[in-house]
């Protein structure tokens, strides 16, 4: 599977174009739209969530519920479009360019480098395809995985670990669990004495014009064993899935399991002992790699970590440089929010299924569901007897 993306934060519409999706999968607009609308929560979100109800349009690819085979399109309007359209239109508008110029790069935006590498004097042409708003697009795309994911019994779950120093206390509980309550929390959070306290630093964040980052964790459940794969470095399932978590907005770290704790253990306390049972075949004692050993999985829970830097437009701005003039300015002010680790954490979910979808059609490579079901049914009764 592949997919293309378009679209600008302030364009008429985020567009993207799925290739590979079997046949004859069971498809939901409306499980689209939940994921669209779980974006869009979480404290700390600023009034652009106010403006814009993201719904999905398929123009392509599903007919009655069922996917044909074909390239799958999904759209989703921008309403605040209404008030951009003279300063986005892709026709000449008199006066409308000099209107929303942008000469001032803001740090820790792709401003000022984008700018430099496609010659572009004016940053908006930079910063409208670099805003966040594009994780929009690319958690409907990873519902359309979901869907695929779930006619295997995948499942996924994400949760905050971290909003600036406020830390949850890990908790052992199902997934079934986790989701249920990261659904309810404002925060997406599992430790209800951190959630007030992440809720609250958040709040202080917004009033002193600041902003946070944190932490967000991915579960995936029931991936088969074999995903991936050692021959090569880009077949490296760990790998992809790093890139993917890294290709979020202002995301600056991942690790897998354990991760960094490794460094400090000796070995006897970082690897996974191997054991079998009748019935289930192979597993692991625990799970310190995150399921994931030599670039594919293990059949143990995935479980990737990702560090979002606090978002860099701030209501205390920073100094920069005026391009036009070299004069040193407070950075500019554009509507932000004070905290979006909770909807981070959402896509999080939504960048990791697409990889795991895309290596388990690689795996079993099929036109239709239907045989692609057969497939992986043959496969995991092959590993129980191995």
């Amino acid at each position: 599977m592949r997919y293309l993306s378009a679209g600008e934060s302030h364009g008429p519409q985020l567009t993207a174009i799925i290739e590979g999706v079997p046949s004859n999968l069971p498809f939901s607009i409306e499980a689209i739209n939940e994921q669209l609308a779980r974006r869009q929560k979480g404290h700390g979100r600023g009034r652009r969530m106010q403006i814009e109800k993201d719904q999905v349009k398929v123009v392509s690819g599903v007919r009655h519920g069922y996917t044909t085979g074909a390239p799958i399109t999904l759209i989703v309007e921008n309403k605040d479009w209404a008030h951009w359209q003279g300063i986005m239109s892709a026709e000449p508008v008199e006066g409308a360019e000099e209107k929303r110029r942008v000469s001032r790069p803001r740090p820790g935006h792709a401003d000022l480098n984008g700018a430099i590498k496609y010659h572009q004097r004016d940053m908006r042409n930079i910063l409208e395809r670099s805003s966040a708003r594009e994780t929009t697009i690319r958690v409907a795309v990873g519902a359309v995985a979901r869907q695929l994911l779930a006619a295997f019994g995948i499942r996924i779950g994400g949760q905050v670990l971290q909003i600036g120093d406020v830390v949850a206390k890990r908790q052992e509980v199902t997934l079934d669990e986790l989701i249920e309550r990261t659904e309810a929390s404002p925060v997406r959070c599992l430790d209800p004495e951190a959630e007030p306290r992440m809720m609250a630093l958040i709040d202080k964040a917004k009033e002193e014009g600041d902003s946070l980052g944190g932490i967000v964790e991915v579960r995936v459940e029931g991936v088969p064993i074999g995903l991936g794969s050692h021959v090569q470095w880009d077949r490296k399932l760990d790998g992809r899935l790093a890139q993917a978590m890294m290709s979020i907005q202002a995301f600056k770290g991942v690790e897998i399991g354990i991760g960094f704790e490794a460094a400090g253990l000796p070995g006897s306390q970082v690897h996974d002992e191997i054991i079998w049972n009748e019935g289930t075949g192979y597993s692991r004692k625990t799970n310190r790699a995150g399921g994931l050993e030599g670039g594919m999985t293990t059949g143990m829970p995935v479980v990737i970590r990702g560090v979002m830097k606090p978002i860099p437009t701030l209501y205390k701005p920073l100094m920069s440089v005026d391009i036009d003039t070299r004069e040193p300015f407070s950075a500019s002010i554009e509507r932000s929010d004070s905290c979006a680790v909770p909807a981070a954490s959402v896509v999080a979910e939504a960048v990791i299924a697409w990889e795991i979808a895309r290596a388990m059609c690689e795996k079993f490579p099929s036109d239709s569901i239907d045989d692609m079901v057969e497939n992986v049914n043959q496969y995991r009764a092959y590993t129980e007897k191995f």
